[in-house]
């Protein structure tokens, strides 16, 4: 397997990258839509933060950079993929706590937008709430925060794997 990876070129681990994260997004998509999930603070920052992955991966792929570029690249990717993890690490810590621990459940994020200032916005985006500890879905005993925290920690390899590639081969 790791010859396989050995073997892609840097611009094709970038285009594995915004599949996943397509893939991803897309079954997000689908959870709110068809399954009736509602997102909460800490999973819309995990989309985002999903979407800035995907949008320099794409960006990464179709503009063909050379070797110094392409570790910029491959640098963010993994600069948003620990940020993001991060985030679903707390998402998952919320979700372990005993349920007296757990934070109050606050209003919904439209309402804090429009009413608080913008670093209470920024608060509730990164710390979460009681909705946060909630753990309306699971699969093989996994919540979803502990599912999107595995694949972050796998865009973060494949990135990390693309710089040192790059920077084996400079």
């Amino acid at each position: 397997m790791t010859n396989f990876f050995l073997k892609l070129p840097t611009r094709q681990i970038h285009l594995i990258i915004f599949l996943l994260v397509g893939s991803l997004l897309g079954y997000a998509a689908y959870s709110i839509k068809v399954l009736g999930l509602e997102a909460c603070t800490l999973c819309i920052t995990q989309q985002f933060f999903y979407c800035m992955i995907g949008v320099s991966s794409f960006v990464a792929f179709l503009h063909r950079p050379s070797i110094r570029i392409s570790k910029l690249y491959s640098f963010f990717i993994a600069i948003f993929a620990i940020a993001g993890a991060w985030i679903s690490a707390r998402q998952v810590w919320l979700q372990g706590l005993p349920e007296d621990e757990v934070p109050l459940c606050g209003p919904p994020l439209e309402y804090i937008i429009d009413v608080f200032p913008f670093a209470d916005v920024l608060n509730a985006l990164f710390m979460g709430d009681g909705n946060c500890a909630e753990i309306p879905w699971q699969f093989l005993g996994m919540s979803m925060a502990g599912w999107s925290l595995i694949w972050f920690i796998v865009i973060i390899s494949l990135s990390l794997f693309a710089l040192l590639k790059n920077y084996f081969s400079n």
